[in-house]
């Protein structure tokens, strides 16, 4: 039996995470063979490399070596450098997660080639087209064949836009995947010992430019983890991104005054033993809100809006502007599980298999040469 070959699409360090387990479902799978196209979008070890051997994937078979630049720069070069691929190594799906510049471009190459393209983390919605990644969810789910959903939110805000039903498969948190893949590693690490922490801390992370490029956001944010500090102890691994940010207005230094340690950022592994072990985070990222809820700790998101909103009404995350988060912190503080929340369904590890089950169904729907019939 041939196998049918599968792209996917990773270029930032959530990619990866995203398509780990559905690597691992595929290779596994006898009918079908992944083949993983790092776009380069990330280039930084701890980024993206590193977390390669953490989540257990090959070196990528191809990568392409994008690197930063602007998001007209970033989009046009993988057009440019995964079309030479796809043209010339074509595959019978091309699979594209999440919301970066990368999963954009891939889609445009892999729609307008006619090759069956699927968007896994489909449908989020912040409704704030300021954000760069609302716009590259917007035109992803607009183009591709098949949409894959974390959460019911997912599936009403594609059918409020007009997509056909047909297209659109629930499957649930792929990140979750990740997390239970490696549970066992990750206990194993235990980072809050390796960094020599001694009862409860919170954890932030930092990196959306609405944040960090400004200079009066970015000195409000410090002000915030300052007075956080003064109840609970943070440990802060920067992104790159935010630590040239930091140094170059010298707000590291307070930072280091007051006491938070600053880190450089970690492997997946290592990473999510420390949040596991988190009384608390602070942060601004998307992926950490919905493994915040998986783990039933409280998070305070520093954003106007989430498209994980989710996260919010059945899970443990919060929104607030800088000033209103240290009272949210302390409120946090003391909640200790008390009615602990259900997981949102489907948020249970085994998403990779529904994606497996969906694709070989889909699978079907293709005539022997490959042309789109009813996916």
């Amino acid at each position: 039996m041939t196998r049918q070959i599968v792209h996917l699409i990773a270029a930032a360090r959530p990619n990866f995470m995203k398509v780990a387990p559905l690597w691992h479902a595929l290779a596994g799978s006898g009918d079908f063979a992944p083949v993983l196209v790092h776009t380069g979008q990330h280039y930084d070890a701890n980024m993206s490399g590193d977390i390669l051997a953490d989540l257990g994937l090959p070196d990528p078979d191809f990568h392409l070596g994008i690197g930063s630049g602007s998001h007209a720069e970033q989009t046009g070069k993988v057009m440019i450098a995964y079309g030479e691929v796809a043209a010339a190594r074509r595959p019978d799906w091309l699979v594209v997660v999440g919301d970066v510049n990368s999963t954009l471009a891939a889609a445009l190459v892999g729609v307008k080639l006619g090759i069956p393209t699927v968007h896994l983390e489909a449908g989020l919605r912040s409704r704030d087209r300021t954000m760069p990644e609302e716009i590259n969810r917007i035109a992803t789910d607009a183009i591709c064949d098949v949409l894959w959903t974390p959460s019911p939110d997912g599936d009403e805000n594609l059918l409020a836009e007009g997509v056909p039903a047909q297209r659109i498969t629930r499957v649930g948190n792929i990140m979750l995947d990740s997390f239970e893949m490696k549970r066992g590693a990750i206990a194993a690490a235990a980072e809050p010992t390796a960094l020599d922490l001694k009862g409860d801390y919170a954890v932030a992370t930092f990196h959306r430019p609405s944040n960090v490029d400004d200079p009066i956001k970015l000195a409000a944010l410090v002000a915030c983890l300052i007075e956080i500090q003064g109840a609970l102890p943070i440990v802060f691994p920067v992104h790159p991104r935010t630590a040239a940010r930091l140094q170059a207005s010298g707000l590291d230094t307070q930072l280091g005054a007051a006491g938070i340690r600053l880190i450089d950022p970690l492997p997946y592994v290592r990473f999510m033993s420390l949040v596991a072990g988190a009384r608390a985070v602070v942060t601004d990222s998307g992926g950490i809100q919905e493994e915040t809820t998986y783990l039933g700790i409280p998070c305070i998101t520093l954003r106007e809006n989430t498209e994980r909103p989710i996260t919010v009404t059945e899970g443990t995350n919060r929104l607030s502007d800088a000033s209103g988060a240290p009272a949210l912190l302390r409120a946090a503080l003391r909640w200790r599980g008390e009615g602990a929340l259900a997981r949102p369904e489907y948020w249970d590890g085994r998403t990779a298999a529904r994606c497996l089950d969906d694709l070989r169904r889909r699978a079907g729907m293709l005539d022997n040469v490959g042309r789109r019939l009813a996916l």
